[in-house]
């Protein structure tokens, strides 16, 4: 058997490397492994924004209702083990070891060589499989129609979280292209979810149900109300039901009402999942790197807002929790992203911006992003590196009293968390 190291290997070697759409590869890996996907309850969850918030909720209430659940979903932030959970905890290394193990040879025979995202897929369902769950919240990774997770043949909901401009390249150019593509995760006679407010989308989504003769539902946004949000938590009534959780962010309410509509759905496929368990499965819900709050003095949130409509969110959030105070800001994009409209709105909310250039071959240099917000009159200071950028702002941020926000892609946590224990200790000395 594998050790843990050689199977971290195995899984990021550069043979699997590359984003290669299509089922032919993982159809015919599961095919070698057993089907271990035909024997497991899937919710099948796709979406621009806002796929691991409502996972997790719907994960965290699954659980309380008593279910042995599973969770698989992307990207991890600190810890690998992140993207496999089996009861609200992480897969262990040993099993993730045992189970490369049974899958490299498999892997290694094929002609057309897997992806590492069908690699981890595989692993996946393999994983719950052995450990006997009774329900599986699965991720797509990108996309739907295509994506790797869409080889479940009989979901017993697909959910579409929302829809906005995101992999173009891969998904198409338009609202109308890409909700085509997430509406491929919908199976006939299985139904579906739609969260988001866009109406193209909807209109989209809702005729490949109705062709593929599937209840298609969305959620009540006018519901949504009383809505309070501070840096300890979110309260909001949906439907006269008043919810809580421990999850910062304005637009959470949105996902958890996504929730109680899939909840209400999955009941009359015939789960047992009591007010209660809603109740307390939104209330201890745990999810890192959405405004997540990261020290107290200053205040230093994270938020994996990476688009146009992540950032949105983040900022309507910055505004519910401190009002018209101004923030320092850290942030970096892909230049294939509408840089210009996310810097303009960080702009209405930054007293300064410290720019970075993320480590990925797409990412806008830090001095050409500085750029842009010098046209909103903005002070941005452009950065060599995370760490740097994380030390000078955490230090001017307790010397003004001023909070800090860190807002971009969620694969930049892990670095940005590591600075910020640096900036800690060094203070502290």
């Amino acid at each position: 058997m594998m050790t843990y190291q050689e199977s971290m290997a195995f899984i990021h070697s550069v043979e699997w490397q590359g984003s290669r759409p299509g089922l032919s590869r993982i159809t015919e890996l599961l095919a070698r492994l057993g089907n271990p996907e035909k024997d497991i309850k899937v919710i099948h969850v796709a979406g621009t924004n806002g796929k691991g918030s409502f996972c997790a909720m719907l994960e965290s209430v699954l659980r309380h209702a008593g279910y042995r659940t599973g969770l698989f979903v992307s990207p991890y932030l600190e810890q690998f083990e992140e993207r496999i959970q089996a009861d609200g905890s992480l897969i262990d290394s040993q099993e993730l070891a045992a189970i490369v193990s049974e899958i490299a040879p498999h892997c290694r025979a094929m002609s057309d060589l897997p992806t590492e995202f069908e690699i981890l897929t595989a692993i996946g369902f393999t994983y719950f499989k052995k450990k006997k769950v009774d329900l599986a919240v699965v991720e797509c990774g990108m996309g739907g129609r295509l994506d790797s997770t869409n080889v479940i043949p009989h979901p017993l909901l697909s959910v579409i979280t929302g829809i906005s401009l995101d992999h173009t390249q891969f998904l198409g150019d338009t609202i109308e292209k890409i909700a085509a593509e997430k509406a491929g995760i919908i199976k006939t006679g299985h139904p579906v979810l739609y969260g988001g407010k866009n109406p193209d989308a909807a209109r989209v989504i809702a005729e490949v149900a109705a062709a593929r003769g599937s209840t298609f539902a969305t959620k009540d946004f006018d519901a949504i109300t009383n809505v309070s949000c501070t840096l300890n938590g979110t309260t909001f009534c949906y439907r006269g039901h008043t919810l809580s959780l421990p999850l910062l962010g304005a637009y959470q309410p949105e996902n958890a009402a996504s929730v109680w509509e899939a909840v209400s759905l999955l009941r009359r496929e015939g789960l047992v999942i009591s007010d209660e368990a809603l109740h307390k499965g939104l209330a201890t819900v745990r999810w890192k790197g959405r405004f997540e709050k990261l020290n107290e003095e200053p205040t230093v949130i994270f938020d994996g807002g990476h688009n146009e409509e992540g950032v949105t969110a983040a900022v309507r959030t910055v505004r519910a929790c401190f009002g018209d105070q101004k923030l320092l800001v850290i942030s970096g994009v892909m230049k294939d992203k509408d840089y210009h409209t996310i810097a303009s709105e960080i702009a209405t909310i930054a007293h300064a911006v410290y720019t970075v250039t993320p480590a990925n071959p797409r990412a806008l240099p830090s001095h050409d992003y500085a750029a842009v917000f010098g046209r909103y009159a903005i002070e941005a200071t452009p950065c060599q590196s995370f760490e740097a950028a994380v030390t000078a702002a955490f230090h001017r941020a307790k010397e003004e009293h001023r909070p800090l926000l860190c807002v971009g892609s969620l694969y930049a946590y892990g670095d940005f968390k590591q600075a910020l224990n640096a900036a800690r200790l060094e203070d502290a000395k």
